[in-house]
């Protein structure tokens, strides 16, 4: 097996007139990005300077043909749905998001404006009519593969044998909540595993799910792709350190956190391929038939100095496949 297979304010648009999208030598092109993040998040400011850089390389140059209007709004709901009618109105070219929880909110405002999204699920949430033929004005690419999840449930065994009761973490206002939950459950009953559904909506909901799994020997955590949990970070990396509770997570922004281990897609290439869906969308392609795009880059990264305040010895064989190891 190959290691790397193992592996929020608004925007400036509203006073910036539609008027003068079109300047001397061309039509200027405006993208709505609608990103469900704090403004200050060090992962997703990096996804999205990938995001510009990969349009500048095809040929739309910020100020020139392009415009940008990011709207970060956390996850707080009100907010994503008050910048997406915000943005909807000033009828983009496109406009790409990312959530589970946030792409309803644009379905059900247009039908026409093109979006180009980041979701777990397109077919099942009903984004999309199918895969290969999405049918709509929307298309994207996928942030999961489901069965990920009991790969991350496998590797968090091999790092920490002892473990033998495991909890799913994750916001049940998340459509693909239920999903994670099956995936989970069944891998957990092959490794021996008791298999603990936690919902949560908040780190109040998070800090007793980590105090209830410390209370008793060999317990741990997942933490599957969750908005609401991403925005918490710091403090769930935290909690799990101070419990001594050992936990995997998704995404890299965990482990350089401080955080144990994370296994999933590489965001960079994901927001790759958005950017050259966009590049197709403004070139005048329609997003019903731009299949949606599936991950085929994850990554696996480790943090030593997490698993020795845990008592925790990587096996050498699960250290050869990282692609990243913290010390």
């Amino acid at each position: 097996m190959r290691r790397r297979e193992f592996i929020a304010g608004f925007g400036t648009a509203s006073a910036w007139p539609l008027a003068t999208r079109a300047q001397q030598g061309g039509p200027m092109r405006l993208v709505g990005i609608l990103l469900p993040f704090p403004e200050s998040d060090p992962q997703m400011q990096a996804n999205i300077r990938v995001f510009r850089e990969e349009l500048t390389r095809l040929g739309w140059s910020e100020g020139s043909n392009l415009h940008f209007d990011e709207r970060w709004t956390t996850d707080n709901m009100d907010r994503v749905r008050a910048a997406a009618t915000n943005l909807v109105e000033l009828k983009p070219d496109v406009i790409v998001s990312t959530g589970d929880r946030v792409v309803p909110v644009l379905k059900q405002l247009t039908g026409s404006i093109p979006i180009v999204a980041l979701a777990s699920d397109h077919v099942g949430s009903g984004f999309v009519e199918s895969l290969a033929r999405p049918g709509g004005n929307i298309t994207g690419v996928s942030i999961i593969e489901f069965s990920v999840i009991g790969k991350m449930l496998e590797i968090l065994k091999r790092m920490a044998p002892g473990i033998s009761r495991a909890g799913i973490v994750y916001n049940p206002d998340n459509p693909v909540g239920a999903i994670y939950s099956r995936s989970f459950e069944a891998v957990a009953r092959q490794l021996a595993v008791q298999p603990i559904d936690f919902p949560v909506h908040g780190i109040a909901d998070i800090e007793r799910v980590v105090r209830s799994l410390a209370e008793q020997p060999n317990g741990g955590f997942l933490i599957p792709p969750d908005l609401t949990i991403s925005a918490l970070r710091d403090q769930v990396t935290a909690l799990a350190a101070r419990h001594n509770v050992p936990a995997i997570y998704s995404s890299r922004g965990y482990v350089v956190q401080g955080g144990l281990v994370s296994y999933g897609v590489e965001f960079a290439d994901l927001w790759l391929r958005l950017a050259s869906y966009v590049d197709h969308v403004l070139r005048g392609e329609k997003p019903a038939d731009l299949p949606i795009q599936q991950p085929t880059r994850y990554r696996l990264d480790i943090n030593l100095k997490a698993a020795k305040a845990l008592g925790l010895e990587i096996p050498p064989s699960v250290l050869a496949m990282a692609d990243d190891v913290i010390e």
